[in-house]
């Protein structure tokens, strides 16, 4: 430590606010940082159908599920995943098209905040996405349309996620761009159900997040292949 540190931790208390003060001064004449050449891939060229297939096989490989659908199925296909987990007591933001709710559940619109023992006490949560990415087999939610606040995916046990096709992007690069806009609001990543593993690589689910994660892929068709 220098003897110029040293003085100043003599006259505050604060280690960290005089580390802070000899970064800001042995840093305030540094060049400005030189431009990044952005040489890979900013596009996945590849044709739709095998993006979309990348995206399914990858979010499986995650122990997630996955239904591909077609939109006019995705009502039924909600009922079906909420039959499958009993699910009773289903979160659904405030924005969320009322088509999509199943009637055998109730529904617990999040229109005014819900509490977080509500959230935790319900069965499940059905949000949109912003979008996804094949290459990592994310799925990304900026709490833009039918997704609402970042706590609605985080505390519920189960997560039914609505991803249409067009949403799918193949690399991340397509995805940092894609999220820059939404960059001043919490950005939450999802690569399936909560999970983490001990020293023996035990896996356990559900620590941080829900344990379930049911993906449900809208508008699959073959139709717009480059």
């Amino acid at each position: 430590m220098t003897t110029e540190m040293t003085t100043e931790m003599t006259t505050d208390t604060s280690a960290k606010a005089a580390i802070l003060r000899a970064i800001r001064r042995a840093t305030a004449a540094a060049p400005e940082a030189a431009s990044i050449p952005r040489e890979y891939a900013q596009r996945d060229a590849r044709p739709r159908r095998v993006i979309l297939d990348e995206f399914v096989e990858r979010v499986r490989d995650y122990q997630a599920q996955v239904e591909r659908v077609d939109a006019a199925a995705l009502p039924s296909a909600i009922a079906g995943a909420c039959v499958r987990y009993g699910v009773r007591r289903l979160v659904t933001p405030a924005d969320t098209p009322a088509e999509w709710v199943p009637q055998r559940v109730e529904a617990l619109p999040d229109a005014q905040p819900l509490s977080n023992a509500a959230l935790d006490g319900s069965d499940a949560v059905l949000t949109g996405c912003a979008f996804a990415i094949a290459q990592t087999g994310s799925i990304v939610l900026d709490g833009g349309r039918y997704q609402g606040r970042r706590a609605l995916s985080l505390l519920p046990d189960r997560h039914l996620c609505v991803v249409f096709a067009e949403q799918v992007v193949g690399s991340v690069p397509e995805g940092i761009a894609q999220v820059a806009p939404a960059a001043v609001r919490p950005i939450t990543v999802i690569s399936g159900p909560s999970a983490t593993s001990d020293i023996e690589l035990a896996r356990v689910e559900g620590v941080h997040g829900p344990r379930t994660l049911h993906v449900l892929l809208v508008g699959t068709s073959d139709s717009g292949d480059s």
